[in-house]
């Protein structure tokens, strides 16, 4: 029989705990011959990365995962061999009490949030133990080898490489979302949540020298375009010129897509988890708008990653990125920062292709899950 994985996710923060926990299901199941249920207590948000998924259905199964709403009026269910807790959601009452009674044991997961920080190797694996006799391992996502890894399907960076190889796939790709490339134009996509350091880096691209096209998703650094714009509505489809810069609208698209878009890109600025590792899969320069906390703490964790991501770089790139990075994450000004990084752009460019067979060269969240789980039998 095929070894059961229930993954339960709750939806915090629009698309960034469905993303990952919906890439996650789909390749275990196409890479791993396991059977999936994806546990979601919000499906809006998850039929914008799945559009034929039905926001309204109870059950159903889209590319072999069985997709289950999870709503308070929790129905009865065999829990599965394996049951992931995605980012600290906490599972149903008596969903918990049927793992503890069931005949044949469960391993309990909880999947981390992702984090280079140092403590996360010491804790990635420990038990901790529950009520009913049950244990909870906690299973951390990350850039090392103590860690779990990243999530990466098997074929993702050979994938990647034939289509960055290929012009006039890359072209057709971009005309299918409307845009036309322009000659020796430099290509941005931009994923990010709002930001008032927007306005300087968009008043540098557009003084800048080269012509710069912007390709922005439709999402909530939306509203921070058009304010810089005076605050002009826009929508998908729009296309606004000023300067150098080209500003292009997109609409939202599914996760496939997404990966295509940043391939196509030749620097990527993304926001929280999903998007933020699909980048550096991208092999391109990048910009990551991590998730505000309080006290800021998302700074001692933005700092955790810059230390490890900038090992290797000159004195200059490692200046010009870390400020960069950190004007973008504090509401700085970005004006200098990036005419830095635009003086060392082609070291950036191999250290992040670097970056990403480094990467790759571990096993993948979803192998080493895989694998915990054969150990832990």
């Amino acid at each position: 029989m095929r070894v059961t994985w229930d993954i339960f996710c709750s939806v915090v923060d629009n698309y960034g705990d469905i993303g990952v926990t919906w890439r996650l299901a789909r390749q275990l199941v196409a890479e791993h011959d396991v059977s999936v249920r994806l546990w979601v207590d919000d499906l809006s948000p998850f039929t914008r990365i799945c559009p034929e998924a039905d926001s309204a259905a109870l059950r159903q199964v889209q590319q072999g995962v069985e997709v289950c709403f999870w709503g308070a009026d929790w129905l009865p269910a065999e829990p599965a061999d394996v049951v992931v807790e995605a980012f600290a959601c906490e599972l149903p009452a008596a969903y918990v009490d049927a793992m503890a009674k069931r005949e044949r044991k469960v391993l309990w997961l909880n999947l981390e949030y992702l984090s280079a920080e140092d403590w996360v190797e010491g804790c990635h694996g420990l038990p901790s133990m529950q009520p009913g006799g049950l244990a909870k391992f906690f299973f951390f996502p990350g850039f090392t080898a103590g860690t779990g890894g990243l999530l990466r399907e098997h074929k993702l960076l050979s994938e990647r490489l034939e289509f960055q190889a290929d012009a006039q796939a890359r072209g057709n790709f971009l005309r299918s979302l409307g845009v036309e490339p322009v000659s020796n134009a430099r290509l941005i996509s931009l994923f990010a949540y709002e930001n008032d350091a927007l306005a300087s880096w968009l008043d540098a691209l557009a003084a800048g020298s080269q012509v710069s096209q912007l390709l922005v998703p439709e999402g909530r650094v939306l509203s921070s375009v058009q304010a810089w714009l005076g605050g002009e509505l826009l929508r998908a489809g729009d296309q606004v010129q000023r300067g150098a810069l080209q500003l292009h609208v997109l609409p939202f698209v599914r996760q496939d897509q997404y990966d295509r878009l940043l391939w196509c890109c030749d620097f990527n600025a993304v926001r929280g988890e999903d998007s933020f590792v699909r980048a550096q899969w991208a092999g391109r320069p990048l910009l990551w708008h991590i998730y505000q906390q309080d006290e800021g703490v998302h700074l001692e964790k933005l700092e955790a990653f810059l230390s490890l991501y900038a090992e290797g770089l000159s004195d200059d790139a490692r200046a010009a990125l870390c400020d960069l990075w950190r004007a973008w994450n504090t509401s700085g000004e970005m004006t200098d920062s990036w005419n830095q990084t635009l003086k060392v752009w082609d070291e950036l460019d191999l250290h992040a292709a670097k970056w990403a067979l480094e990467q790759a060269s571990r096993p993948d969240l979803a192998t080493a899950l895989v694998q915990f789980y054969l150990n832990w039998l």
